[in-house]
């Protein structure tokens, strides 16, 4: 016999309200602790993404998506990070459970683990 549905449960309702509490105590890679000469490594459910600071927003992107259309090295812009919806938190570049979207269209798939490597300019 199977057991019975459980009919109390409500689903989580992710509001902007929510949404945005939540965006305040995220673990991940902001976009004012990264300096030029900085990598991002970026492990995704399919993928691992290599991102080197460039200064100014700017990034040199390698692998995952960018591998399998031949284009490392392609210089792109961060537009933020995402729960899996259209709402994007602009100013975290990488965080565990969440998605890393491009301003070219490109949007990972969820982010497993992220690490933030210092250029060998000196200490940020």
């Amino acid at each position: 016999m199977w057991p019975a549905p459980v009919l109390d449960r409500q689903p989580v309702v992710r509001t902007l309200d929510r949404l945005a509490d939540h965006a305040r105590v995220v673990q991940g890679i902001r976009v004012e602790t990264v300096a030029s000469g900085d990598w991002i490594v970026v492990r995704t459910a399919n993928s691992v993404y290599s991102l080197a600071a460039l200064g100014d927003g700017n990034y040199r992107v390698s692998g995952g998506w960018f591998t399998a259309r031949g284009a490392d090295s392609t210089v792109v812009r961060i537009a933020g990070c995402t729960w899996g919806g259209p709402a994007l938190h602009t100013r975290l570049i990488a965080a565990p459970g969440m998605y890393l979207e491009f301003t070219n269209g490109v949007r990972t798939t969820r982010i497993r683990d992220v690490r933030l490597v210092r250029g060998a300019s000196g200490p940020h």
